[in-house]
């Protein structure tokens, strides 16, 4: 049987353990890669009828990424509220929202996302707000989604409670009146009563942004949910189905819920690995039970095994002093243990050291028996007694590379000696075995997956200070082990067998690229981290092109 499409030149399959498996062609039947070798072998299986594509001199071939780690849902909502990523002061932040109080009917919601206190130099609070949009609920996200810049008609609505919420934290005055900032489960308070997109306008923007994707080359991603609760699982599930049988989900997504979800979930017949929707070949799959853990580095609220280092401007209470946990060790392990009863796998977002073991000692038990790999989401910071672990139980560290650029400088002040020591050590972990799938956490960072790869393998970053030394080099990746982990390691933590190689049986998932991507040294803002592919293939079809 003659090939439908025969491509030739430099193709990277990833075969094997280790290295890029270079080949001259790879045939393509039935949406699968069929074989893949030299040029002149290949050929005696082609016919007239074949397409073909002959790669340029200057092109190569690699398999097509997955993002393990996407809100895609989130990221099609972020991109219709105030963006504050790129807003240098507290007054251009402060500006933008002003700008689009005026353009807002009364009665509708301010949002936005991207602040970050360390850029701003102080916490931003209610009365601030206030001063631009007056009367006017808000609710703006900080850049790490784990803390909540609200209104003081948004705090109104909230009825916050006196004390702060179990996994949760208010900023207050030294009166005890509440500041405007809320973190981790206090955000809830608020988040509840921001109403959600349509479903038209919620599908319309996973069209765009997962056709972005596609452009650079993310063929499918695991989206770990959203910020607001949705016990019902009426919010991006419906979405995903709706658009998967209607064959217009750009790219394949793992839908995750949030741990507020899993009773409905087993209700309504939801499993891990099965389609979400009525069509049997759709890109719509069921994913993880999301947990968390702790909150995060930047929001000071990573679990610790010591404690951060004082910041003298700002200090923290001795009870905050080692992070939040949002969920203890116990209630991890009743969640876990209820997911895993309704067939349901489980992730936990674990960044500081205690959080990491805290999980580690939950998930250990199902690594062999869960439906898809057991994950821990950032691992930024894992004591080395704990680093065999993923590999000896089974359970994967699920990393985002870009947030090192993010968060080089921050880590490096709050973790002391201990954040070079034991901060973002992928080689280490990648050295044991440990399935290590790279995601971006958008919106948290930019969809694009190029940077990261970059970070991975240079530990540098061009948005650091001149003279910011290299982040624990000793820590790089090589540049085809940072591939595998967004191609390979993404699909293998899905238990998804045909996808992230170009070798025989696999899915035709090909995406053409720069030559110089990988061929040349990889630098801060070089060829590597500004890639952008010029033909993109899911299942032997063409789907983008330059």
């Amino acid at each position: 049987m003659p090939l439908d499409m025969l491509i030739t030149g430099r193709i990277a399959t990833l075969a094997g353990d280790a290295g890029f498996g270079w080949v001259e062609a790879i045939g393509i039947r039935h949406g699968r890669i069929a074989f893949a070798g030299t040029e002149v072998y290949l050929e005696t299986r082609a016919d007239p009828f074949t397409e073909r594509i002959q790669l340029e001199p200057d092109q190569v071939a690699i398999p097509g990424l997955t993002d393990a780690h996407l809100h895609l849902a989130q990221a099609a909502i972020a991109t219709r509220q105030v963006d504050l990523e790129d807003a240098p002061t507290l007054d251009e932040g402060l500006a933008r929202l002003r700008a689009a109080d005026e353009r807002l009917p009364e009665g509708a919601w301010l949002e936005g996302h991207g602040w970050d206190s360390d850029r701003w130099g102080r916490w931003p609070t209610a009365a601030d707000l206030e001063s631009v949009a007056p009367g006017r609920h808000a609710a703006i996200w900080a850049h790490d989604h784990h803390a909540l810049w609200a209104s003081y008609a948004a705090l109104r609505q909230a009825d916050l409670p006196a004390t702060d919420p179990a996994g949760g934290v208010v900023r207050r005055a030294a009166d005890g009146s509440p500041e405007g900032v809320l973190y981790e489960s206090a955000t809830r308070l608020v988040s509840i009563h921001v109403a959600s997109p349509t479903g038209a306008d919620l599908e319309r923007g996973i069209i765009e942004v997962g056709q972005d994707l596609v452009s650079l080359g993310v063929v499918a991603c695991h989206d770990p949910g959203g910020v607001a609760p949705d016990p019902d699982l009426t919010y991006s599930f419906p979405a995903y189905a709706r658009l998967s049988d209607a064959g217009r989900l750009p790219l394949r997504v793992h839908a995750c819920m949030r741990d507020d979800a899993v009773a409905a979930a087993i209700e309504q017949g939801h499993r891990s690995g099965a389609r979400l929707g009525s069509n049997p070949d759709g890109r719509a799959t069921v994913g993880w039970q999301k947990c968390f853990a702790d909150g995060s580095m930047g929001s000071r609220t990573a679990a610790l095994l010591e404690d951060i280092e004082p910041e003298l401007d700002r200090p923290l209470p001795p009870e905050l002093r080692r992070g939040v946990w949002v969920t203890d060790a116990d209630g991890l392990r009743e969640r876990v243990e209820r997911a895993a009863g309704g067939g349901i796998a489980t992730m936990i977002h674990a960044i500081g050291d205690a959080a990491v073991r805290a999980a580690l000692d939950v998930l250990t038990p199902f690594g062999a028996t869960s439906p898809l790999t057991p994950r821990i989401e950032h691992v930024q910071m894992l004591h080395p007694d704990d680093r065999p672990r993923f590999a000896a139980a089974g359970i994967a560290a699920s990393v985002q590379p870009v947030h090192l650029g993010s968060d080089a400088i921050t880590a490096r002040g709050s973790w002391g000696d201990r954040a070079e020591a034991e901060g973002y050590t992928w080689k280490s972990i990648a050295d044991t075995g440990a399935v290590m799938p790279f995601g971006t956490d958008a919106p948290v960072e930019s969809y694009d997956p190029w940077p990261g790869l970059a970070l991975a393998v240079r530990r540098d970053d061009p948005r650091w200070p001149s003279g910011t030394p290299t982040y624990a080099p000793e820590q790089s990746l090589t540049l085809e082990r940072a591939l595998r982990a967004n191609c390979i390691d993404a699909a293998v933590s899905a238990r998804e067998v045909d996808r992230g190689r170009l070798t025989a049986g696999q899915r035709a998932d090909v995406v053409v690229i720069p030559a110089a991507s990988l061929d040349d040294p990889v630098t801060p803002g070089g060829p590597l981290s500004t890639t952008r592919p010029q033909i993109v293939l899911m299942d032997g079809k063409v789907v983008f092109e330059v």
